[in-house]
């Protein structure tokens, strides 16, 4: 696509589920890649994998740290340093209890990583895309950012706080030439039911059972077409759900 070849994108989580799926597809399209993460030996193997495709660098840092945020980015080889694209991915959720059962580590997690870590690297790229007056930010959030399901309590404010701060970002960053779009995914089968359920597979598997979910790729595709619209559209808000899910709770379980 010739509206994305030869930029340059920074992805936040880019090591598995939807922001593995995003490097590929940006990756196909010709963009440049700056892959984030905290497993390094994914990092190490996706560089290599992607080198035959595009142009790409990876960085090894845990979004909730700060310091290392600002530094690592900051540092990018100038091949990587203007960031034409950041796709603020990463993100998680740590267990599904009712609020007086919850344990604080695991809300400590969820706003660190879904709010905070979103607000770090968002603070370290913006600033040259303003100077330049150009960019592209697209969040993403979920569902749960627009609606309150039992026990999701802490994971439902913080990306009620990404939806909030998608909306808040794009009034800020008016008539400075930077695109700003959230999108908000439902089911998707990707590691994200492993981690919220502590390395239960048993029970990460059962919450894709009986019905089609959506898959990493699928986002992947719709994250593509929101970044090569013409210059002058913005899709700003985007909420994409599989076809047997009508809410967070009701779900059309009848695949065998």
């Amino acid at each position: 696509m010739a509206l994305l070849s030869q930029k340059t994108a920074l992805i936040t989580g880019a090591t598995s589920g939807i922001g593995l799926a995003t490097a590929r597809a940006l990756a196909q399209a010709g963009c440049r890649l700056v892959l984030t993460g905290r497993r390094a030996q994914r990092l190490k193997a996706l560089v290599k994998e992607f080198s035959e495709l595009t142009a790409v660098h990876s960085l090894c840092f845990d979004v909730r740290d700060r310091k290392a945020t600002t530094q690592m980015i900051s540092q990018l080889p100038e091949e990587f340093s203007q960031i034409d694209i950041l796709i603020n991915n990463a993100g998680n959720a740590h267990g599904l209890d009712s609020f007086e059962d919850a344990n604080l580590d695991d809300w400590d997690a969820m706003i660190d990583i879904n709010v905070k870590g979103l607000l770090y690297v968002s603070k370290a790229v913006i600033p040259q895309m303003i100077k330049r007056k150009t960019g592209h930010v697209i969040h993403l959030g979920s569902t749960a950012g627009k609606e309150i399901y039992p026990k999701g309590n802490v994971y439902c404010a913080s990306k009620h706080a990404v939806d909030a701060l998608n909306h808040a970002m794009r009034i800020d960053l008016n008539g400075k030439g930077i695109k700003v779009s959230a999108i908000h995914p439902g089911l998707v089968e990707t590691e994200f039911s492993e981690v919220r359920f502590k390395g239960d597979k048993a029970r990460a598997q059962q919450v894709y059972k009986g019905y089609n979910p959506l898959q990493p790729e699928d986002i992947a595709e719709i994250i593509v077409f929101v970044l090569s619209r013409p210059p002058h559209v913005n899709i700003a808000d985007l909420m994409v759900m599989c076809l047997d899910q009508a809410s967070s709770t009701i779900v059309n379980k009848t695949v065998e």
